[in-house]
């Protein structure tokens, strides 16, 4: 009489940012529902950005006889930010990988150039909020530039946020390694990362390219 084959164990099923292999098993236990709530969290400021967007879309035409979108956007410096947002989303996910199989000295040299690339674009954004100022479009001028100063500065806000966070783990890294707490840093830096990503793209489709078509 033949036995029926035993049936193997199904993987254990993770929430995204957990699937880190073996060797990260504990991390994943222990930190599963600190990840979660990072997720969550970042659910609720999605609906900040949507409602900003939304007003923003709203306050289009109230320029007050004011400068408008194709008066004070460059867009060869927004497409700059772009590209170095898109790639810097790039480095990080490489950064993942290192550290899916801890390497430490990988790991590293991407988050520096992630870093990096964060701190390129923050610099072409304050520099055209500069050139905007210049142009009269300062917040206080119309509806339309409070819409906008609500919502890209609060997206650029975001991602000095998130670099100063970065800064923090590659100390915290350099004293203790890459223990769990580091590595849930990481884990959940870079849901906000590619959060600002895609956050950026939206920004880019609806207030750069939208208000120069």
């Amino acid at each position: 009489m033949s036995q029926r084959p035993l049936a193997l164990p199904r993987p254990q099923a993770r929430h995204p940012g957990l699937n880190l292999g073996a060797d990260h098993a504990h991390e994943a236990d222990s930190r599963e529902e600190m990840v979660f709530g990072f997720w969550v969290f970042m659910m609720s400021d999605l609906i900040i950005f949507g409602l900003l967007m939304a007003t923003y879309v709203t306050m289009l035409g109230g320029t007050a006889g004011g400068p408008g979108p194709k008066a004070l956007f460059e867009l060869k410096s927004v497409l700059i930010q772009t590209m170095l947002l898109l790639v810097s989303s790039a480095t990080f996910g490489m950064a993942s990988i290192a550290l899916k199989y801890q390497e430490k000295r990988r790991l590293v040299m991407w988050l520096l150039i992630t870093l990096a690339l964060g701190f390129a674009f923050l610099f072409f954004e304050l520099r055209d909020f500069h050139t905007m100022f210049e142009k009269g479009g300062v917040p206080s001028r119309s509806g339309y530039l409070s819409a906008f100063f609500s919502l890209v500065p609060l997206h650029g806000l975001h991602v000095a946020g998130a670099s100063v966070w970065l800064v923090a783990l590659l100390g915290q890294m350099a004293v203790h390694g890459l223990d769990a707490p580091v590595k849930t840093g990481i884990l959940r830096l870079g849901i906000l990362w590619h959060f600002l990503d895609i956050v950026w793209i939206g920004i880019f489709s609806l207030v750069y390219l939208g208000g120069l078509s």
